[in-house]
C-alpha cells in the first residue's frame, strides 16, 4: 500500500466528487451500519423539514470509518455485530453532529462536504443548528439501546463527546496554558478534536463484546495511536492534496493560522511520524494473532489514505 502522500497544495474550488468506500472495509458491515443508522432516524419523531436535513447530514456519504472501528473491535474481541451495531450508529451520529457545526460560519465556515454543499449551505444555519442537536441527542438514544453494556457505552460516549468539544475549543478559541509549546498544544488540540471519538470507537466495541480489561487496554491502545495517525495524515492532506480530490476545502488551516502537523514538525517529518504510528499500532495488535488483522488492514489504510 502507498503509505506516502505526494501532491502540491491548493485551495478551495467549488467541485461535486462523492465519498467512495475503501477495500479495507467490509461491505456488510457498511450495510449494516447504513441500515442501522437508517433505522433510528425513521424512528425519531422529527419535523419533516428536520428529518430531510438529519438525513442528509448522516446519509449522504461517508466513508464510516468510526462505526467500521466500532464493529471491527467488537468481532476481534469475540463478539457479536449485532450486539456492537447501536454504539456504532451512536458514534457515527457524535461525528455527523461534529461535522454540520464545524462547518458553520462561526466555526471553519465551509462550503464544501464530501463532495456536497454543507447543510447550511444547503438548508440554512438555523436548520443546521437544530439538525446538530438533533443528531447529537439521537446519538444517546442509540448508545442507550446496545443490548449489552449500554451503561459504560453511554459513559464512554459522553466522556469522548466532551473532549470533542474540548478540542475543537483549543482549536478555534484557544484557553491553553501560557507555558504551553506548540507541539504540546498541537498534540493537545488532536488528542481530544479527532482522537477522542476513535478511541472511543474502539472502546465501544470492545465493551459490547464484553471485553476483558487487558484486552480493552490494549484494543484503547491501538485506537489511541490511529487517533495520533489519521489527523497526521488528515493534516498532510490538507497540505498536499486538492479540493476535488479530498472532497472538502483545503489549505484553510494554514491561513487561518492554526496548528497542524506540517506547520508544526514539516511534510518529511510528519511522514515519518505517520509511519512511527503505524509501526507501533501494528506492533500492539500483533498479540491477538487472526483476531487483530482485520484492525491491521485498517491501520494500513489509515496511513496511506489521500483523502
Amino acid at each position: 500500500m502507498e503509505r506516502g502522500i505526494i501532491g502540491t497544495p491548493s485551495r478551495y474550488t467549488r467541485t461535486v466528487t462523492m465519498t467512495t468506500q475503501p477495500d479495507v472495509f467490509d461491505q456488510q458491515d457498511l450495510a449494516a451500519i447504513e441500515s442501522r443508522l437508517a433505522h433510528h432516524v425513521a424512528h425519531a419523531d422529527y419535523a419533516p423539514n428536520l428529518r430531510s436535513a438529519v438525513e442528509y447530514a448522516l446519509l449522504g456519504g461517508g466513508k464510516r470509518l468510526r462505526p467500521t472501528l466500532v464493529l471491527a473491535c467488537a468481532r476481534a474481541a469475540g463478539g457479536s455485530i449485532d450486539d456492537a451495531l447501536d454504539a456504532a450508529a451512536a458514534i457515527e451520529m457524535v461525528h455527523a453532529f461534529s461535522l454540520v457545526h464545524d462547518d458553520l460560519p462561526a466555526l471553519d465556515n465551509d462550503d464544501l462536504r464530501r463532495g456536497r454543499p454543507t447543510l447550511h449551505r444547503a438548508m440554512g444555519e438555523a436548520m443546521a443548528i437544530l439538525a446538530g442537536d438533533a443528531l447529537l441527542a439521537l446519538a444517546f438514544q442509540a448508545a442507550s439501546a446496545s443490548p449489552r453494556g449500554a451503561l459504560r457505552i453511554v459513559m464512554e460516549l459522553s466522556r469522548a463527546t466532551n473532549a470533542m468539544i474540548t478540542g475543537q475549543v483549543h482549536d478555534t478559541l484557544g484557553g491553553f496554558p501560557a507555558d504551553l509549546s506548540a507541539v504540546d498544544r498541537l498534540e493537545r488540540i488532536h488528542a481530544n478534536k479527532t482522537g477522542a471519538l476513535l478511541v472511543c470507537s474502539c472502546r465501544m466495541g470492545a465493551l459490547s463484546a464484553g471485553a476483558p480489561e487487558q484486552l480493552l487496554s490494549q484494543l484503547t491502545q491501538w485506537g489511541t495511536l490511529n487517533g495520533v495517525m489519521f489527523q497526521a495524515v488528515d493534516d498532510l492532506i490538507d497540505e498536499t492534496q486538492t479540493a476535488e480530490h479530498a472532497g472538502k476545502a483545503v489549505g484553510k488551516d494554514r491561513d487561518a493560522g492554526k496548528l497542524t502537523y506540517p506547520i508544526v514538525h514539516g511534510l518529511e517529518r510528519t511522514r515519518s511520524e505517520i509511519e512511527r504510528l503505524r509501526t507501533e499500532a501494528l506492533a500492539t495488535i500483533a498479540p491477538l494473532g487472526p483476531a487483530g488483522e482485520s484492525l491491521g488492514r485498517l491501520t494500513d489504510y489509515l496511513a496511506g489514505r489521500t483523502r
